[in-house]
């Protein structure tokens, strides 16, 4: 049996428990995302909670990745090669954070919420979609 079949039922099972996760959170809902956003008027902290815990998630599970050998399903970790804060990681933050704000859209879950078949996840896909290819088309002429 080769890798890939392990490899794809294991992304398929993670990315299953991820969008399910998603929707119960409530971040498949734009208009909750921008409440919890907006914190000058009617702010909404509950998205706290599930940032909080995703990120408690997060440090447990890289604790237990730097004690292991290597991963199940492959031969190494994938690690970003840099940790230098540059211009480009400012941009590139900064526009995540205002499609985010203007869109109560991050890419995980517009992608998990085409499921429940809202309109402006659609529009949002496709922004990102050409947003990302417009970026590498500029990035390769760079590098």
């Amino acid at each position: 049996m080769t890798r890939a079949l392990p490899q794809a039922a294991v992304a398929l099972a993670s990315g299953t428990v991820f969008g399910f996760g998603l929707s119960l959170s409530g971040m498949l809902n734009p208009v909750r995302v921008q409440g919890f956003l907006d914190i000058f008027n009617v702010w909404d902290p509950s998205l706290a909670f599930v940032l909080g815990g995703a990120v408690l998630i997060a440090f447990v599970g890289v604790r237990i990745m730097y004690g292991l050998g290597r991963p199940a399903f492959d031969e190494t970790f994938r690690l970003p090669a840099t940790r230098k804060i540059d211009p480009p990681l400012v941009v590139g933050s900064a526009l995540f954070g205002v499609g985010w704000g203007i869109g109560g859209f991050c890419p995980g879950p517009a992608v998990a919420s085409l499921s429940v078949g809202l309109a402006q996840s659609l529009v949002f896909v496709i922004a990102m979609l050409v947003g990302m290819i417009v970026h590498d088309r500029i990035w390769r002429r760079r590098g």
